[in-house]
């Protein structure tokens, strides 16, 4: 079973986070920082953890008193606002953001402003003013696994490198199932119990559909919304095919794909775009769409260790996800740009996940739950090193194996443990 990082004597201590480091920068030089990600997530835990030592005044706009008082009068509620502040969940009352500009640029001063946000809200359709050269934006995902365990390994960097040295580790076995049920969320990874987890889980997305999504956007039937998130956890590292989306709902394409959008807009999907280049035919193009977090895929999916342990086309999609929104939470940290993608051509050649740093950098991840690789694995990840040529510096396959192995020219085989072990 897996230790729980909450229990006994330091069940209140708060694990350190990977953006952490940013954030200080970005309060070092930037008028207002926002920090956006899921509900839950740890956003104003971060926010107030840096803050408040520092003399910043919380307010939140889930107090009604506060958004009433701001929607009656956003100029003077703004102005009123104490030297350094913090403003929790912003997406509640985004027209806030125009009154926060002329304050910005009336005093502009390092740090002022600290806002969080559980919408994506440079997407919100009214949001008049996304506050360039005033704000820098942060995305604080769920917990990782190197978080979960205070571990500083960079993965990133080694992959990045091609830096895989030949060692032999414990394999994770039936930990691994654990570790995806479990999820990110630092809630529902402080309940021990696999029954009590996926309640909370369940109780989230209710929370999420009837407050969140319905002052979004207008929507007709909510009761839509879950089972159409139940289907893309079904379907996760999938391709987005609206059509096979919209099949079980009496719903146009059109309106699939709103939604769709609305469920990235409010961090419970993310969206895969494909690597492609202008020149190349002969590249499918669509996005892979995957459930933000595995451990509200499985709630959703009703899992529990045993089941997806035995379900081995399941387990398989969801590791695909796992590996996915770890490597996603890792490059939050990072101040160079990381950019994600999957590979698939017309001959059927793909590749998970395309790890791109530039114009200068390119490795490419290959996903399996199985215990040990054969050369025909590593088909895709060839395929994308001739292509790129020089600019591909790792192909690796993650298994849940024991051994990290070298199959020539930068190409590996690496235990899923080096996403947050040191091997």
């Amino acid at each position: 079973m897996l230790d729980n990082p909450f229990d006994g004597a330091d069940s209140g201590k708060t694990l350190e986070r990977i953006l952490l480091p940013r954030l200080h920068d970005a309060l070092s030089d930037s008028p207002a920082v926002l920090i956006h990600g899921p509900r839950q997530s740890g956003k104003t835990t971060l926010a107030r953890l840096v803050g408040e030592p520092r003399g910043y005044r919380y307010f939140t706009f889930d107090d009604t008193a506060i958004l009433t008082a701001a929607q009656a009068d956003p100029i003077g509620f703004v102005s009123r606002l104490p030297d350094r502040c913090i403003l929790d969940e912003v997406q509640r009352f985004p027209e806030l953001f125009v009154s926060l500009k002329a304050e910005i640029d009336r005093r502009r001063v390092p740090g002022r402003f600290v806002l969080t946000g559980s919408a994506n809200v440079l997407l919100l359709p009214r949001l008049s003013d996304s506050l360039a050269g005033r704000l820098e934006v942060l995305r604080l995902h769920p917990l990782s696994q190197a978080e979960l365990s205070s571990s500083r390994v960079s993965f990133l960097d080694r992959l990045l490198r091609s830096d895989f040295a030949t060692g032999i580790t414990e394999r994770l076995g039936p930990e691994l199932s654990q570790r995806i049920i479990r999820g990110g969320f630092p809630a529902a990874v402080a309940r021990s119990v696999d029954h009590r987890r996926r309640a909370w889980y369940r109780d989230y997305i209710e929370t999420q559909v009837q407050r969140d999504v319905r002052e979004l956007a207008r929507i007709r039937s909510l009761d839509v919304l879950p089972k159409l998130l139940r289907l893309i956890a079904a379907h996760t590292a999938s391709p987005l095919n609206v059509s096979d989306l919209a099949a079980p709902f009496e719903l146009t394409r059109a309106t699939i794909l709103d939604y769709v959008e609305l469920l990235e807009r409010v961090f419970l999907i993310d969206r895969l775009p494909a690597w492609h280049r202008h020149q190349m035919s002969r590249l499918v193009k669509r996005p892979k769409l995957h459930i933000a977090d595995t451990g509200m895929g499985c709630a959703l999916l009703g899992l529990d260790p045993l089941s997806l342990d035995e379900d081995r086309s399941t387990l398989g999609a969801l590791l695909e996800t796992f590996v996915l929104q770890e490597l996603r939470r890792e490059a939050s940290g990072r101040v160079d740009s990381i950019d994600f993608y999957h590979y698939r051509d017309r001959d059927g050649a793909r590749v998970d996940i395309v790890v791109e740093q530039g114009n200068q950098r390119l490795a490419g991840i290959e996903v399996k739950a199985a215990a040990s690789v054969s050369p025909s694995d590593l088909r895709g990840l060839r395929k994308l090193q001739d292509m790129v040529g020089d600019r591909f510096k790792a192909g690796v396959v993650l298994y849940d194996g024991s051994t990290v192995v070298s199959f020539g020219d930068r190409l590996y085989a690496v235990p899923i443990r080096a996403l947050w072990d040191a091997l």
